[in-house]
């Protein structure tokens, strides 16, 4: 059990987690210092803001981190909350980039991903060091090569972390708990949902668990079903990370925690009836099991988001509060 089963799961989120902060870290670092410029002038309507939210986010990699700059934002009086509005429907859109590359099956190449990213970044490193005469007038690339090498890098270590996950099938359909929980989930949704929330919230990564359960179901081990019960359950589960950040944070602050929240939950809520719809939809875009709980991840966020969206223009969000009010330029 421990050498089939738990192992493979410890180690192959060991490697993914590894690289998605490493993806993270590199994006970060390139596009992060101009980030919070960015947020203040493309946020001047909700749709703007959900559309250049969209791109931060699936740029990125992170939800989260982008949920925390704005609340960070909104804290320090750079944002006005009614504007933070259309940064959250975008972030949950963006951050379905990774699960829908996970989706396409690509772990086949991570390898030769990674060594080519590696090479690329050590060859970057030593050009910048050394500076040989015939890069000396693009010296000021090899920043920007070297992070774009890591993120690549941090994506191939993802996909190998979702190969390795992937080689517990076999053994995990033949244990008795594995077999009670699908039997569970099967006739109770929730079940599928609780996991989903729970594992997000304990390891503060929707990717890790909706991957998780892309792997699983790929190898035929995880019905479709239960696997987008589990997407649903990670979009609540991710907003644990929010909530904490809120701890402390002015009301406007806590209040995109808790917009966060409500939206997240409040479409889990509204999608779990229509589980079967959102699977028979997903199955349209493909036939591969893995690929259709990626898509219905695409799918849930962006109806969510789209159908809120209206909202945002409601004129309650435009009443101002000393503590969010943008200064004058």
């Amino acid at each position: 059990m421990f050498n089939t089963v738990i192992f493979p799961v410890i180690y192959g989120l060991v490697i993914f987690l590894a690289g998605m902060k490493v993806m993270e870290s590199a994006l970060g670092s390139w596009a992060g210092p101009l980030l919070s410029d960015f947020l203040r002038k493309a946020t001047s309507s909700p749709l703007k803001g959900m559309l250049f939210s969209t791109g931060v986010t699936a740029i990125l990699q992170s939800s989260t981190a982008v949920t925390v700059l704005t609340m960070g934002l909104v804290n320090a009086g750079l944002l006005t909350y009614e504007r933070t509005l259309g940064i959250i429907l975008g972030s949950n859109i963006g951050t379905c980039l990774t699960t829908e590359l996970i989706g396409l099956q690509i772990g086949q190449i991570a390898l030769p991903m990674l060594g080519i990213s590696g090479a690329v970044w050590a060859i970057a490193v030593i050009a910048e060091e050394y500076k040989p005469f015939f890069i000396r007038t693009s010296s000021h690339l090899m920043k920007p090569i070297q992070l774009t090498a890591l993120a690549t890098a941090g994506f191939a270590l993802v996909m190998l972390g979702i190969r390795v996950m992937q080689m517990i099938g076999p053994a995990l359909e033949n244990t008795s708990m594995f077999g009670w929980f699908i039997a569970q989930a099967t006739h109770n949704v929730w079940w599928g949902i609780a996991a989903g929330a729970v594992l997000t919230a304990l390891m503060h990564s929707s990717a890790a668990v909706i991957s998780l359960a892309i792997a699983l179901s790929a190898a035929g081990t995880l019905p479709v079903g239960i696997g987008i019960a589990i997407v649903l359950g990670a979009n609540v589960g991710t907003c644990v990370t929010a909530v904490i950040a809120a701890i402390g944070s002015t009301k406007s602050g806590q209040f995109v925690a808790w917009t966060h929240v409500v939206l997240n939950v409040g479409g889990a809520l509204l999608f779990m009836p229509f589980i079967p719809q959102l699977q028979w939809m997903s199955a349209l875009l493909s036939a591969d099991s893995g690929a259709q709980i990626a898509h219905a991840q695409t799918l849930f966020n962006v109806i969510c988001s789209v159908a809120a969206l209206p909202l945002c223009y409601l004129p309650v969000w435009t009443k101002p509060t000393r503590a969010t009010r943008i200064p004058p330029p």
